[in-house]
């Protein structure tokens, strides 16, 4: 990646950075040491628009809420670390959860999109579940309120694994191994998908970012990141508005919006959480993706359609232009026409600012979180 010099930064800063009552802060060693100190009290104040209503400032993750009804223990999660792995729980006893989450590729398969039942194409690219912890609803439209609920769908799905619930339970019952593992994580030997989908989230509860780079200098180590990284971080939450719908320590606000990509009129045309809500205000939302790890998980969007970050920092430089098929206006399609997010808009950065946009990104990546298959039961 192209290198910027002291210099370069400087000027670029005396155009992207705003005067604030903390101060107006035009050069890279002061943002270095401010940001460093890790206390959002002392940064520059974010670019937010004037609709966001539920702001956290990035930082580091919080502790892991695991649900009432379903607490941790290392019995829980070892089980669903094998169920996770377990091919019998689709109908060909080929295709397991980890077919599309890949510890070795950031949890996802860094492909368009997985390959389920019969090699169909899924419609959707495979969102990494690494975090997904903190995601308050999960798939592209949040159609499941919690990961117990998440964990039934790929099973069911026909383009997925394709099987039965209690044919999917039933095989898993017939596996003699199986019984003392559910016993000592449930107290009980019964095995139902109930149990099924609690171990399995208890599992992907526990699949967390390490310390990456950022955390690393917000933690008063300034000197992690370049002077490449610290204006991305800057920009990141200023100029180039990413933190109005990437923040807290997530790095997404757990929310729903029209980014242009519904690809209207296309054979991927994808109207998102409308299909959910069935409300016209939903056509074309998707859930905020968070950004912890987004250098390993691509490609990138619903769609999987961008294959490198820079496509994506290009995209939202031009403000999200929506592509709609002309044929359609007019007709009474018209009305599912949706309409961009006003969040997003026309960000005219240079292309130095996109290159430490993208700098600060990578910066979000932690350490390789790879895991070996599990033996199965017998």
């Amino acid at each position: 990646m192209q290198k910027l010099s002291i210099l370069c930064l400087a000027l670029l800063l005396l155009n992207s950075c705003k005067e604030t009552e903390k101060g107006e802060y035009t050069a890279i060693a002061q943002l270095r040491k401010v940001y460093a100190t890790g206390d959002p009290e002392t940064w520059p104040a974010p670019h937010l628009d004037s609709s966001i209503t539920n702001f956290k400032e990035i930082g580091h993750l919080e502790e892991v809420p695991f649900p009432e009804d379903n607490p941790y223990s290392k019995e829980k999660a070892d089980l669903g670390k094998k169920l996770f792995f377990d091919p019998r729980l689709s109908v060909s006893g080929q295709i397991a959860c980890a077919s599309c989450h890949n510890s070795e590729l950031g949890w996802t398969d860094n492909i368009t999109r997985s390959f389920g039942h019969d090699r169909q194409n899924g419609k959707r690219n495979a969102m990494t579940i690494m975090n997904a912890a903190f995601a308050h609803e999960l798939f592209w439209d949040g159609r499941a309120s919690s990961l117990e609920e998440q964990a039934r769908f790929p099973i069911a799905d026909p383009v997925e694994m394709n099987e039965q619930f209690n044919l999917a339970v039933d095989k898993i019952a017939e596996v003699a191994g199986y019984k003392p593992l559910f016993k000592e994580a449930f107290g009980k030997d019964t095995i139902s998908l109930e149990f099924i989908q609690k171990a399995i989230a208890t599992f992907e509860r526990t699949l967390i970012s390490r310390t990456s780079k950022f955390d690393r200098f917000i933690d008063g180590r300034p000197d992690q990141f370049t002077d490449e990284e610290v204006l991305g971080l800057h920009l990141f939450r200023t100029k180039a508005r990413c933190i109005n719908c990437h923040n807290s320590g997530y790095f997404s606000d757990n929310q729903y919006h029209n980014d242009g990509q519904v690809l209207f009129g296309t054979k991927d045309e994808d109207f998102g959480r409308f299909a959910v809500t069935g409300d016209l205000a939903d056509i074309g939302k998707f859930r905020t993706p968070s950004l912890r790890e987004v250098g390993r998980t691509g490609p990138w969007m619903h769609h999987g359609h961008f294959p490198s970050l820079r496509d994506v920092v290009e995209f939202y430089n031009l403000g999200n232009p929506q592509v709609v098929q002309k044929q359609y206006l007019g007709t009474p399609r018209d009305s599912l026409i949706p309409k961009v997010s006003p969040i997003l808009q026309k960000l005219n950065l240079t292309r130095e600012e996109m290159h430490a946009l993208e700098a600060f990104l990578h910066t979000l990546t932690s350490g390789d979180l790879r895991t070996r298959a599990p033996k199965l039961p017998e």
